[in-house]
């Protein structure tokens, strides 16, 4: 590295890089772009730095972008472009591409130019169809099976083979998923890190729905009629719940943006709780056992919602970081005036020095680097706990646990 200067390293990174890179100035036109950009977009290095960025928007927006470009440049940040939208960018054959675009303003030598990073994201637009209708197969198949008056035996056999057919196809889907999210992280550190959050708390619905879909195929009897109803209703659930998570995390940046706000309303706590950690239950590794215990009033007036999400944020964490046949407590206290949790676990524990960072957007704790997670966990559950003017604290030693306890002021 010691002959190698600064310079050289930059250049060689933005040549190298697998994701398009194009640089333009203040007025669109495009002064540099890296060989993947030219080859994504299918032009030649020359042709590109002779065009505008207008030329590679698609036809039918093409006229409004100028503007959406105007209104960029009165208010320079780093951001993703298009949040929440589908972008396409038009190669040079007019054919449309599939992209993710984040854009970071930067100057040189006095002159503003903003850098466009552009991802292909075709082949998980294709995976992402595939899920969504092996979703929406899984939810017919289900809505079928509660309807079943006649016949029951039979007609409850027939609906479980194809279910287990379509659940097969689904973790075929999954799995492909997570293949090319993988993939996608050489290309794109933030972009990646945030799918792989969503891949993970993907998991506690999927589990759900894959154990429930296996026992329902148990009970084949009539007399177990109720069974297979609690099952199927697990089922729906866990389909709610994956869209609810998906709702949520892709509103991220409103989040940060300060465009998420509080919904109180009086619901019992005791048992949202449970209903949390009878679902992570499922997740946990062998041996390992959630234990759940409540003092004081039932009834709470806080954000139901966002207290959900806490819960299953610490708890999976406290799973993911324990040893197999340790216990994770989780215990609730209701006064008059405050709700306090605590989630203790018997884990990995975090050093002193990574605890001063832990709350931080994408932070890993050095000894949790080869345990899957994003870093983003406890990012959220720090806004959510500030969103309802809560406080936390943290207790860890290594190699001995961690315990966590939040404590909130009761609205009236």
């Amino acid at each position: 590295m010691d002959n190698i200067n600064r310079s050289e390293i930059i250049d060689t990174v933005f040549k190298d890089a697998t994701e398009g890179i194009i640089v333009s100035d203040m007025d669109g036109y495009i002064r540099m772009a890296n060989s993947s950009a030219a080859r994504m977009l299918g032009y030649t290095d020359v042709e590109l730095h002779a065009l505008k960025i207008e030329d590679i928007v698609p036809s039918k927006i093409r006229g409004r972008h100028h503007q959406h470009r105007e209104n960029y440049n009165k208010e320079l940040n780093a951001r993703p472009m298009g949040a929440g939208l589908d972008l396409y960018a038009e190669r040079k054959d007019g054919t449309q591409l599939p992209v993710e675009i984040s854009l970071s303003p930067v100057q040189i030598k006095g002159k503003k130019f903003i850098v466009a990073f552009i991802i292909d994201i075709t082949v998980r637009k294709g995976i992402e169809v595939t899920v969504n209708e092996k979703q929406q197969e899984l939810e017919r198949v289900a809505a079928a099976l509660i309807t079943t008056n006649e016949g029951l035996e039979k007609k409850v056999s027939d609906r479980t083979k194809v279910l287990q057919e379509a659940i097969r196809e689904l973790e075929k889907s999954r799995n492909e998923l997570k293949v090319a999210l993988e993939k996608e992280k050489d290309l794109n550190d933030l972009k990646s890190r945030f799918i792989s959050m969503a891949s993970h708390e993907f998991r506690t619905p999927l589990t759900t729905i894959l154990s429930s879909a296996s026992l329902i195929s148990e009970y084949v009897e009539t007399s177990n009629n109720d069974k297979r109803e609690k099952h199927i209703s697990r089922i729906k659930s866990a389909v709610n719940n994956l869209n609810d998570i998906l709702s949520d995390f892709l509103s991220l940046s409103k989040l940060e943006e300060g465009k998420i706000h509080t919904e109180y309303r009086k619901f019992d706590l005791p048992h949202l709780v449970i209903e949390v950690v009878s679902d992570l239950q499922l997740n946990a590794k062998v041996g390992q056992e959630i234990v759940y215990q409540h003092e004081g009033n039932t009834e709470v007036i806080l954000d139901s919602k966002l207290i959900k999400n806490i819960l299953i944020n610490l708890i999976n964490n406290a799973v993911k970081f324990s040893p197999e046949n340790k216990k994770i407590n989780v215990s609730t206290i209701v006064n008059d005036d405050s709700v306090s949790f605590e989630i203790k676990d018997q884990g990995i524990g975090i050093s002193l020095e990574d605890q001063k960072h832990l709350f931080e957007r994408f932070f890993r704790a050095k000894n949790a680097f080869n345990i899957q997670g994003t870093g983003l966990g406890l990012h959220i559950v720090g806004s959510y706990v500030d969103l309802m003017n809560g406080s936390l604290e943290l207790n860890s030693e290594l190699e001995k646990g961690t315990a966590i306890k939040i404590t909130f002021f009761q609205q009236k």
